[in-house]
């Protein structure tokens, strides 16, 4: 069975038990900054788990794209461990339980999978016996194959909230994959008894005390690992082997001339460049880039991993972008956005290995920084720090250190190196702890929704509503009421405050009474259902159940809406005039400007700006009627409207249409035609990371005081030249010749003055111990300036010593060269900087043949300088 047939079984098994068939959730988690990736199956429905949402559906079923890298090292050295996997899913919000969750999950895996009875061991919570007694009785299994466990195993529970015991299904491989033990059973360390499905029983609620408290409304969340179930239907040794992976691995071994079961080098290679692409591939398309930092910086850990490896097969030129395409052949026809996002993966993974060419060129230079060093200061081995930091900064493999290292007669300190791996592993096992999977504070305001009931928005239809006060919180504590002066978040039965989402600014606010004035500058949306509004009593004092009029700053409002109707125009332009691969990867919505993010591989050329400026523009001169649909998705979908690829739509969506230029899903305001954004000026491009372009623009009164600025500047120009502004550029281009030819003249007339203070040094030029040394001061204003006075000198007296020193502005620049003749006699100008630089109160090094330093003393220079002969008199003496 492929792992294609597996997936497509176990969907229509669990949609024939009632389940509906929901899509796999992006891998970047939305709206979750606790976590960077989708790493379960049961990530995109926390919200229900913890009452923030509503689930549509009772009954869900899915196949999960996951992605986890805390184990990075272990992928390819054993059978199991992957950063990009499959997990397949059953879900039941508040509907059935463990005698269904149970019963099911053993039909599937005999009857549908045809798994043997007698190979399947379970494993329960220790204290489970509901579990027991179900899998015993109804299911028929025999005590002794139920396994009790204990907490550490088979209780699933993350900090305060949702919580319960698992239950795990264990396929035994036989005792030639055991460890030998008599005792070996399951639960053991070595690979006889796999694990194939964990079920989650979600029936308790621990609080900040850790007492645990019955859930009403049960839930069941479990997993099954595609991978891991198809190696055993496959009957191979490792996930590797099966046809999800191994086809991959073909492809990568014909691409480069290798096969596959040769030696113990070439497997692992091609299973961590199988492994690693199919996560990047999967990544890019997801909208995820690679990065500096949070999850871009895992994408370009792992693409240069990928590329280690594939100087182990042999390829030094980019070949991942290659296997990417494999990938998507392989799985494209499960996961469209694949196929959809292929010009996008390929383009941004070759360039990301184009770069690391260019990366690693520079850590071949570091570590020959690395030898160099070693060697002067009398070691014969490189610290293992510095060894990982070149592992981890510029990807260079501990082997390529140690042979580089051993071609120059040093070894590395291996020990160290290990000990900085585990340091940094430790880091990551401890973020992972910290983790909240499940957010406590949302844990907590589900029982104020159920307390308060939800608001209800009205800000699409109006700007003011009167409202009833349904909870208040002072520093995060929910009280009865608040006082002039104090800080509290307000929770009202009606609203038309728009909360902060999608890029979107809130709305900002007037909460009013006879004798009560509240400023609200911030609205969220923590938990779907409950909007907090933000801000300060500047009179009297408000009360749970207080009536209040809300006014919303209808200035601000319409300049926010002003701009993010810009931004969907801006969208269509830049695809227009860019391409379709353009998609939105993150916005900013405010009331004075807007900022746009998207995909993109090159810096936009000034006429590509002015052509999206101006279709933008001519879409707002059209007066385009902006129109508000709500619809199902997939009616949205069907009507050509472009959502984000990481928003999380629910069954209903809001299309907002622009004529016919610009259809996407969103929940933003706007305005009611394209007219009245007024006028839309770009401000700057600039690049935000690989493949990451940004854009930043003004509208309406935004965009006039921009232009008035700008003709402010232009007269004060014109004033400054003398020349009026329809003649300014004539006038520039005449005063930059003009600037030009002067320049031309000083150059000049600076060489004249340097070759004759070049003389003037050559007569301070003294013999010592038969070397010419010459250490004086010059008057170049900076580093550049001394370093071109060092060279003619160095020209003009042939075989010597030079140092230089030079103050400008309250600093020393100090500059030494040897020639080459007199290095092979044991004097080096790095040593003779590193002496006399702590005299100017600075540092510095370099070359045997040339060093420069700087310092903060110039009172030192003198001092300095006269030390030079010392130093030559006793390099010279030796």
């Amino acid at each position: 069975m492929t792992g294609k047939e597996i997936r497509e079984k176990y969907l229509k098994f669990f949609a024939s038990k009632g389940h509906k068939i929901l899509p796999s959730a992006s891998l970047i988690p939305h709206n979750d900054p606790s976590i960077l990736w989708t790493a379960a199956g049961m990530v995109p429905f926390k919200p229900y788990f913890t009452g923030a949402a509503k689930p549509e559906v009772t009954r869900a079923t899915t196949c999960q794209k996951c992605l986890r890298t805390p184990d990075i090292e272990e992928v390819g050295h054993t059978a199991r461990h992957h950063t990009f996997f499959e997990m397949l899913g059953n879900f039941s919000f508040g509907d059935y339980f463990k005698k269904e969750a149970i019963q099911w999950a053993w039909e599937f895996v005999t009857e549908h999978l045809g798994m043997e009875a007698e190979k399947l061991w379970v494993t329960i919570y220790e204290d489970d016996d509901e579990a027991f007694e179900i899998w015993h009785l109804d299911v028929g299994i025999p005590a002794s194959r139920i396994v009790r466990l204990g907490k550490d195993t088979n209780f699933w529970e993350i900090g305060v909230g949702p919580c319960g015991p698992c239950s795990e299904i264990h396929y035994d491989l036989g005792p030639e994959r055991g460890c030998g033990s008599p005792d070996c059973i399951v639960g053991c360390d070595c690979d006889r008894y796999l694990e194939i499905w964990n079920l989650v029983f979600i029936q308790y609620f621990r609080d900040e005390e850790g007492n645990y408290t019955p859930l009403q409304s049960k839930g069941i969340d479990t997993g099954m690992g595609l991978e891991r179930v198809a190696s055993v239907l496959q009957k191979v040794k490792t996930n590797f082997d099966t046809d999800l992976l191994r086809d991959i691995m073909d492809f990568t071994a014909e691409l480069t001339g290798k096969r596959y079961g040769t030696s113990e080098d070439v497997d692992l290679a091609l299973k961590v460049i199988a492994d690693h692409v199919r996560a990047v591939t999967f990544a890019i398309a997801d909208g995820a880039l690679p990065a500096n930092e949070g999850r871009g910086y895992v994408l370009r850990r792992l693409l240069r991993r990928a590329v280690r490896f594939g100087r182990v097969l042999g390829v030094a030129e980019p070949f991942l972008y290659k296997v990417a395409g494999a990938v998507i052949d392989k799985m494209g026809d499960t996961y469209q956005e694949l196929v959809k996002n292929r010009e996008l993966v390929t383009k941004v993974i070759r360039t990301e290995e184009e770069r690391f060419g260019e990366t690693l060129a520079q850590g071949t230079d570091m570590l020959s920084r690395l030898i160099l060093a070693a060697k002067e200061s009398g070691l014969q081995c490189i610290d293992g720090e510095q060894a990982f930091r070149l592992y981890d900064t510029y990807g260079f493999p501990l082997e390529l250190t140690a042979e580089i290292a051993g071609e120059n007669g040093l070894t590395v300190d291996q020990d160290g190196f290990t000990r900085a791996m585990e340091q940094q592993r430790s880091r990551a096992r401890n973020a992972r702890q910290e983790t909240e999977y499940i957010s406590e504070k949302a844990a907590r305001l589900k029982s104020v929704l159920e307390q308060t009931g939800e608001t209800v928005f009205v800000g699409y239809e109006t700007l003011t509503s009167r409202s009833t006060i349904k909870a208040i919180f002072v520093d995060e504590q929910q009280v009865g009421q608040a006082e002039a002066g104090q800080e509290a978040e307000v929770v009202l039965d009606i609203t038309p405050c728009y909360a902060e989402s999608g890029g979107q600014l809130s709305d900002h606010a007037k909460l009013s009474s006879e004798n009560t004035e509240i400023t609200v500058d911030m609205v969220t949306r923590p938990i779907e259902g409950l909007h907090l509004h933000r801000g300060r009593v500047l009179s009297g004092m408000i009360r749970v159940g207080d009536q209040v009029v809300v006014q919303v700053d209808t200035r601000r409002r319409m300049n926010i809406a002003r701009n993010h109707s810009a931004t969907h125009l801006l969208h269509k332009a830049l695809r227009e005039v860019l391409g379709e691969h353009v998609n939105q990867a993150g916005s900013m919505v405010a009331p004075d400007r807007l900022r746009f993010d998207f995909t993109h591989f090159a810096a936009i050329t000034p006429d590509e700006l002015g052509q999206v400026e101006q279709i933008v523009n001519e879409a707002i001169l059209n007066n385009l009627p902006v129109q508000t649909v709500v619809s199902t998705l997939d009616e949205a979908r069907n009507m050509g409207a472009m959502a984000l690829f990481d928003e999380k739509y629910g069954n209903k969506v809001r299309v907002v249409k622009m004529g016919d230029f610009s259809m996407e899903l969103c929940g933003g305001t706007h305005i009611s035609s394209t007219a009245e954004v007024g006028m839309f000026k770009l401000l700057s491009e600039s690049s935000v990371g690989s493949g990451l372009r940004r854009v930043e623009a003004v509208t309406g009164q935004g965009a006039m005081d921009y232009l008035r600025a700008r003709e402010d500047q232009l007269s004060l120009i014109a004033q400054a030249v003398k020349a009026p502004t329809h003649e300014l550029v004539h006038r520039v281009e005449g005063l930059v010749r003009d600037l030009r030819s002067l320049e031309r003249e000083a150059e000049v007339l600076r060489a004249r003055l340097a070759s004759y203070e070049v003389q003037s040094l050559l007569h301070s030029t003294e013999d010592i111990n038969g070397v010419k040394v010459l250490a004086a001061r010059s008057d170049a204003s900076d580093m550049d300036s001394l370093r071109a006075m060092l060279d003619l000198l160095r020209d003009k007296m042939g075989s010597g010593v030079l140092v230089l020193g030079a103050e400008s502005g309250g600093k020393v620049n100090l500059v030494a060269g040897v020639s080459k003749d007199l290095v092979g006699r044991g004097l080096h100008a790095g040593k003779i900087i590193k002496e006399i630089a702590p005299l100017v109160g600075g540092g510095g090094g370099g070359r045997p043949d040339m060093a420069q330093a700087g310092g903060k003393n110039p009172a030192g220079l003198t001092g300095a300088l006269d030390k030079v002969k010392t130093l030559v008199f006793k390099q010279t003496a030796i």
